[in-house]
């Protein structure tokens, strides 16, 4: 017979499992902005029970991914022009912020880190659909990794995990957008300068070609939310 202390934990378990499903349906666009989350639906999706799909549609509120509907359950959080600025800028703050303190901080390990992730990144493709773009999921996942590793030096977890909700949240908008949604740009170009800044030790070059790339991006972006 489970004791109390195993039964919580399990519980926790299916909460976090259903937590982390629905949150990644909401960021690749497959529940889109307004869609009303049922339990029951989910439940089924999910194979999990009713109480931790409640909770892990509590948990995402948080997260400002889902929205409470008075009384009457929930749905996915609606996108705006004006939220996507917000969020943008947001993240143009604190990333530059935790790169200037990655780098005032760089160790071996940090530099061996990132130019391990770059060239991973570097050697993915990012379509998969030969003349129509087809977005590669193994090059997303790295993409990630890469701009989590400039950032994984500053010495503040906090920090590090607020900007990876802010990315996940950028990547929303961008699935959102569609498959166009990173115009033809030399993106490997734009890494490239990225990294030999900051193995040039060149911290403010660095922080400026961040955030140029971030901005080629949203300015794209915010033009198809007009």
């Amino acid at each position: 017979m489970q004791n109390e202390a195993e039964t919580d934990s399990d519980t926790t378990s299916l909460t976090n499992q259903a937590y982390n499903r629905i949150y990644q349906m909401i960021i690749q666009g497959e529940f889109v902005p307004g869609h009303k989350l049922k339990i029951d639906n989910l439940r089924k999706t999910l194979g999990a029970g009713a109480s931790p799909v409640r909770e892990a549609l509590s948990l995402l509120t948080s997260d400002q991914l889902v929205e409470r509907i008075d009384q009457r359950g929930f749905r996915v959080s609606h996108i705006s022009l004006k939220t996507f600025e917000e969020l943008l800028k947001t993240r143009c703050w604190l990333e530059e912020r935790a790169l200037r303190e990655s780098m005032n901080a760089k160790d071996v390990e940090w530099e061996e880190r990132l130019i391990l992730a770059h060239h991973r990144l570097k050697r993915a493709p990012r379509s998969v659909g030969g003349d129509s773009f087809v977005a590669n999921a193994g090059w997303e996942e790295l993409h990630k990794n890469f701009h989590m590793a400039l950032l994984s030096a500053c010495g503040s977890s906090i920090l590090v995990k607020i900007c990876e909700q802010l990315y996940d949240q950028n990547i929303r908008y961008r699935n959102i957008a569609g498959p166009n949604a990173y115009p033809k740009r030399d993106v490997t170009s734009e890494h490239d300068a990225i990294v030999q800044f900051i193995l040039d030790g060149n911290e403010d070059k660095a922080a400026e070609e961040l955030i140029r790339h971030y901005k080629k991006t949203g300015e794209f972006l915010a033009k198809q939310l007009e």
